[in-house]
Formats: structure tokens, sequence, C-alpha cells
């Protein structure tokens, strides 16, 4: 059987994929765990060739991830080649790294005992990935396991099952061997059972997930029943601060680029701004000429910033904040409600805590200006939430922002840079409802490994008994 992913533009068919049930799974987990070992006993340099492969066959499919990426999830040209070139990076960092997966020597107590801590793969390791940055966060659920030796499962989601399945493509025509990279497609109404089952199978190890943190939790909990790790990527509300001596144009750049790329449906995505009082205005004034000169159109024309979000169901979500906020007070500064995919800029100023749109995160292209008195009530403003992914503060005083953003509750932060920014190579996940664990470089290597003591006597033993 084959499920049917529409597109969120046009209503006609976008991609068909087999329809995979809960039953289904046991057999791929045993594939994977018996192609596990062959995989992992492969030497680095064995194991970056085939990842470099990888990386080249991504680019290769260049048109067809473009094509995919816009008809599943309304998604622009610009942003379809922006994730194809970083999961690229990631599958040559992953590459890269094959050779540091080391371990140490530990001094021992013990006369003549040499002890050593190894890093060894794990086995097999459940990656789920989303539709909002499919490619990038498609190859990060996969790419850094496979360097480590271990064989992996890519559960596609539903909202993008063919732009999931030409990775898995581009992979097996690299020349990974057989059971070793394996892909789960379903149809939405058997997602529970689908992930249920990848996540009790005994073969999986560990399980990492990028989603929302409601689903994030359930996965947390089904996972725990076994003891099996999980590393999670959850949903976000990332703050922007401008302070007082900020330099207003370049906060404005980044702002608007941070809440509207993708349409704000990025984890990292700007969620609120947090301007102190006495540039309030001046700020604002920038802001929504900005937003008001980035147009919203159909994707497939290219000829605009803004694309499609990815389903009515976003429409009316981001619509029922902006009546929320408008009802208690707040005003809209820029774009408003929409009746289709194609949603407008939108800024609401005047956004406080009695407001829905301060708290929830909107995953539309939609941004809440909250006013503060100064650096302290701003920061507390931005420490005011339950999640914790990404911030960023501005500022001309490096070492105050450097202050701020120690002071932010979140597992990134960055000093005159957008909240959106994202690299191969650097430690990526949150705190709090964002979730925990890190992806990228050696903070990767530590997920996707286990460490081992093992030790080697040297000398004849001495015990007392």
């Amino acid at each position: 059987m084959k499920f049917e992913r529409i597109n969120p533009m046009t209503g006609e068919v976008a991609s068909s994929a087999p329809a995979m049930k809960g039953a289904d799974m046991a057999a791929i987990a045993e594939k994977a765990a018996a192609a596990q070992p062959g995989w992992g006993a492969q030497g680095p340099n064995a194991r970056r060739a085939v990842l470099m492969k990888a990386a080249d066959a991504l680019m290769a499919r260049k048109d067809d991830f473009v094509a995919a990426m816009m008809s599943e999830t309304g998604s622009t040209a610009g942003w379809a080649m922006f994730n194809l070139g970083l999961a690229a990076g990631m599958v040559r960092e992953a590459a890269a790294i094959t050779t540091q997966i080391a371990g140490e020597v530990i001094p021992s107590d013990k006369p003549g005992c040499l002890a050593m801590a190894l890093k060894e793969p794990v086995g097999v390791i459940l990656g789920i990935a989303p539709w909002n940055a499919p490619i990038i966060l498609g190859v990060r659920a996969i790419a850094v396991p496979l360097a480590c030796g271990n064989a992996v499962i890519l559960k596609a989601s539903e909202n993008c099952p063919r732009t999931h399945a030409l990775i898995i493509e581009a992979f097996a025509e690299a020349g990974f061997p057989e059971g070793v990279v394996n892909v789960v497609t379903n149809a939405p109404a058997d997602a529970a059972d689908v992930v249920g089952a990848l996540i009790d199978a005994p073969e999986v190890k560990r399980i990492n997930f990028t989603g929302s943190t409601a689903v994030g939790r359930i996965i947390a909990k089904r996972a725990a029943e076994h003891l099996k790790p999980c590393l999670l990527e959850l949903g976000g509300k990332a703050p922007l601060i401008v302070l007082d001596d900020a330099d207003l144009e370049e906060a404005v750049k980044a702002a608007a680029f941070g809440a509207y790329m993708n349409s704000g449906q990025i984890c990292m995505s700007t969620e609120r701004i947090i301007v102190v009082d006495s540039v309030a205005d001046a700020f604002l004034e920038k802001f929504a000429a900005k937003a008001k000169s980035m147009p919203t159109g159909d994707p497939r024309l290219g000829q605009t910033p803004l694309g499609a979000v990815v389903d009515q169901k976003t429409v009316s979500h981001v619509n029922a904040l902006i009546d929320d906020a408008t009802a208690k007070g707040a005003k809209v500064a820029a774009g408003g409600k929409a009746n289709s995919v194609l949603m407008p800029a939108t800024i609401i100023d005047g956004v406080t805590s009695s407001m829905n749109l301060y708290a929830q995160e909107s995953f539309g292209p939609i941004v809440a200006v909250i006013r503060a008195k100064d650096e302290a009530d701003a920061i507390t403003k931005a420490n005011d939430s339950d999640y914790g992914l990404s911030a960023a503060v501005f500022t001309r005083d490096t070492a105050r922002g450097l202050s701020v953003a120690r002071q932010i509750k979140s597992g990134i932060c960055h000093v005159n840079g957008p909240t959106v920014h994202d690299e191969a190579q650097m430690p990526f996940g949150g705190v709090g409802a964002s979730g925990y664990g890190r992806f990228g470089g050696r903070q990767g290597i530590d997920a996707f490994t286990e460490t081992r003591w093992i030790t080697v006597e040297t000398m004849p033993g001495h015990f007392p008994i």
C-alpha cells in the first residue's frame, strides 16, 4: 500500500510512498542489526570514502530535491538549495570526524595497569526527522551515526516522504553495505504505531528526534521504558534582544531573516523580539518597513522571499494568535491574518504575558515585539519561557553582549547575529522544553558512540585474598 502527500499550494498529489505498518518494523530493525557489525568493523578512512561519495550523490540530485521540497512542503527554491548545501556539508563533516573518534589512556593507580577509554559504535540508531528543513535534518539524523560505525533507520516525515527518500537513494548510490542505511515511510495515521515499534525493537539502541516538544515527550517516555538514550531537538521560542546601544540596521536585518526565513518554520526562528524602551519605536519603524518590503508569493515562481506555509493548520494557528493578541491590546505593525497558505510577514507589537503569542510557539511568519525597561528586564523576559534553543542579543559593546549571552538560558546564543544559524561542526541543541543532547562535531561523537573502560594488566597481580 502507498499513501499520498498533498501539495499545500495546489491540492494536487505531490508524492506517494510506501505506507509501512508497525508490524513491518521488526524486520527492518533486524536487517539493520545484521548489517552493522560489518560496517562498524571498517576502518575510518573506508567509512570516510563512502560518506564523501554520499555528499556528492546528494548534490547530484539537486533538481530532484528542489522539486520535491517545493511540491511537498511549499518551500522556495532558495530554501531547498540552502538545505542541500548545508546537508552536503554535514555529510562531509561527518566524513572528516571518522579519524577523530578517539579514546584516551587514563592514568591508573594500579601498578602495571594500562587503562583506556574507547569509543565504539552503539549498534542501530533510529533517526526521526521533520519536514521543515527536511534535507538538513534528515541528513543530520544519520550522518554522524554512520561515521561512528552504526547502522541507521531514518523515519521519514509524512509531510515529505519523497524528499527523505532521496537522501537514502543518494546514500545507497555511495556504496553503503546493504542494510546499513534504511528508510521508513508511513501514512500519518500509522505514525504512532510505527515509531513505537521502532523504539521497542531490541536492535534499536538509541533514538534521535527533531520535532515538536509534545511528540518529543512521548518518544522520551517510550524510550525510557527500555532505558534507551535519546537526543531530542524540540520546539523553540527564540528571543532576539535589542539593547539601547544596538546597531538598529543590523538588528533589523537579523530579525527579518530570523523571523521570516522559510516563513518562520525553523526551530531557531526568531519568535520574540525583546527591545529596550528607549529604542523600541525607532527599531519598530525600521523593522515594520522591512517586513512590508518582503512579499509572499507562489514558491514555484521564485519571485518572493516568502513562500507557502506547510498546511492550513498553520494558517489557523497563526490567525488565532493574532486574534488573541489584538483582543488583549496588541497592535499589528505589519502583515496580518491570512486565508491561505500564502501568509504575509507579520509583526505584532505590544505583546504581553497575557497573550498566547508570548509563550506559544507559532511556527509561522509572525513575530512578537515585547517592550523591556532596560537590559535586566530584557534578560528576565528572554528567560520567561519553557523553551531554550536559540537566542540573540544586539549591542555595540561586545563585552556587554557576551555578558548578556551568558545570562540567557538557551543552548545557543549569538551576539550581533540572527537566531537562525547552523554549522555542521557546532554543538547544536537546547535546554528545557527544547530538549537535550547535542548534534554536531565532537558532541555528535559522544551522542552516537558507547564509551567503554578497558584495562590491560602488564604486571603480576597482588590481591588481598
